[in-house]
């Protein structure tokens, strides 16, 4: 069987293998591409260790929190791409839309009951834990869940960590270990395996593939789905060639200046990685397999001193430095805290020093207090803020030093902070494309305190969670391209 670390395997259901089934299932949920993949790796290795076909359900639920044509739509984009990549290959791709509450869970279900094994994607929040569980609990068979979602596999971590220094410190002792077990690039090279000639009819009767019109995208077909079409769909194309075309467009124009222009709106020199990383598109060792071959790195400049420092400890330039404390210190650190908090989105789980002072300052005046209608529809005093809140709403995403800005102003202008958390998470998901994600989670509750020390002086709202004003955050960044785009007539 081909090797995927023991580590990043979850064994969710110790039913025995069934020789006697027709197919080895592997249900796809958040590594939602046919590269780079452990899960698929895993699925591809018990079909030809069982000689059994291999089929891969693709699921989209519909109906759930925030549910919108935007999210849908970047979905269906990736769905339509993996179904052209697995022409011609050893696999029966069966991708499913939703079309009312517990369908994907029924059919996941269903087929496990047919299969021999099924291989399943780890993600630590939002609604899939539930939904593996309760398909672990109605399976028969053995039922693997395979992290796919980080170079360090989510077990390797032993606790929460408060800050990303300890993380930090934690990775540079450990991860080295870790960074050889990287995913086959593409699991199904030369791989032969029994075909499966027809979905089982019964099933596909009562749960039919999606159709053309709906991996598409249409309109008419988004429509007839039980999701919000008042968030449109953004002007980006999901699945993995739009991922890697980005990735090979930031690698080759803008990772040598990263660090010099990553702050600064006008520049627009992100990635724009997130929302491919976020719906799995694209594997972070992919991403980090381009980056650090265009800096020319290797193993043996790898010098961690296990301190917690950001610079240095990679052995690169600086700008590949910064990328990679984003790519893996505070995306990971995300990703450990929610596999292990189930109460990763509520206030109760902010630290402790965090909850105290906002407590202390439960009563202080706000300057201003505005209703969760006018911070959605970006009517507030503040051109700044209100030029963030556009180009969220209309295009799916936040620019990164404007995203924290954007939720420092909703803790200031709310009646309490948990409102202004409701408020955060409620707007973060309903239009960011990496919304419901532990990374998303992560940069919400960073406005209130999660991850982070106090900082004086104490303030009004804030007390000691760190504050940031629109007039400060403008003198240190270019805004000026970027106030003219998404707040021209103010």
């Amino acid at each position: 069987m081909n090797h995927v670390p023991d580590l990043r395997l979850s064994l969710r259901s110790a039913a025995p293998v069934n020789p006697g089934g027709a197919f080895v299932l592997y249900w796809m949920t958040a590594a939602r591409r046919v590269t780079w993949n452990f899960a698929l790796q895993r699925a591809v290795a018990w079909a030809r260790d069982l000689r059994k076909p291999l089929l891969l359900l693709e699921s989209l639920p519909s109906g759930l929190p925030w549910d919108s044509d935007r999210l849908h739509k970047f979905i269906l984009d990736g769905m339509a791409d993996t179904a052209r990549r697995l022409k011609g290959k050893p696999v029966r791709y069966w991708p499913h839309v939703g079309g009312a509450p517990g369908e994907v869970e029924d059919l996941a279900s269903a087929l496990a009951g047919r299969a021999a094994v099924v291989v399943t994607d780890g993600f630590p929040c939002f609604v899939w834990p539930r939904l593996v569980v309760g398909v672990a609990a109605r399976s028969a068979v053995r039922l693997e869940e395979v992290d796919s979602g980080g170079l360090l596999p989510i077990l390797a971590a032993d606790r929460v960590f408060p800050t990303a220094f300890g993380f930090r410190a934690f990775l540079q002792r450990h991860l080295p270990a870790y960074l050889g077990d990287v995913p086959a690039a593409d699991p199904l090279e030369r791989v032969r395996l029994p075909a499966l000639r027809s979905l089982p009819r019964d099933l596909a009767r009562r749960w039919p593939r999606a159709s053309v019109a709906l991996l598409r995208g249409e309109a008419r077909a988004l429509a007839s789905l039980p999701i919000d079409h008042g968030v449109g769909p953004a002007p980006v194309r999901g699945g993995t060639a739009a991922a890697e075309a980005a990735l090979t467009r930031f690698v080759d124009e803008r990772l040598a200046d990263y660090a010099a222009r990553r702050s600064h709106p006008d520049d627009d020199a992100t990635s724009g990685l997130s929302p491919y990383l976020h719906f799995g598109h694209i594997s972070v060792h992919q991403v980090f397999a381009a980056v650090m071959t265009q800096c020319g790195w290797t193993a043996d400049r790898f010098a961690p001193s296990g301190r917690g420092k950001r610079e240095g400890w990679w052995g690169t330039d600086a700008s590949t430095e910064a990328l990679l404390d984003e790519l893996v210190t505070w995306r990971e650190l995300g990703y450990i805290f929610c596999a292990r908090r189930e109460d990763y989105d509520r206030y109760d789980s902010l630290p402790a020093w965090a909850r105290r002072t906002l407590d202390a300052h439960r009563r202080d005046k706000r300057p201003y207090l505005y209703s969760r209608g006018d911070l959605e529809a970006a009517r507030t005093h503040d051109r700044l803020w209100n030029a963030a809140q556009t180009q969220l709403v209309r295009e799916g995403r936040l620019h990164n030093t404007l995203r924290m800005l954007w939720g420092k102003k909703v803790l200031e202008w709310s009646a309490s902070p948990e409102e202004a958390l409701d408020t955060l998470i409620d707007l973060n998901n309903k239009y960011a494309l990496d919304g419901r994600n532990p990374n998303s989670y992560t940069g919400v509750c960073w406005v209130l305190g999660r991850h982070d020390r106090a900082w004086g002086p104490e303030r009004p709202v804030f007390g000691t969670v760190r504050y940031m004003s629109s007039a400060s955050t403008a003198r240190k960044v270019r805004v000026k391209r970027y106030l003219a785009t998404y707040a021209p007539d103010a």
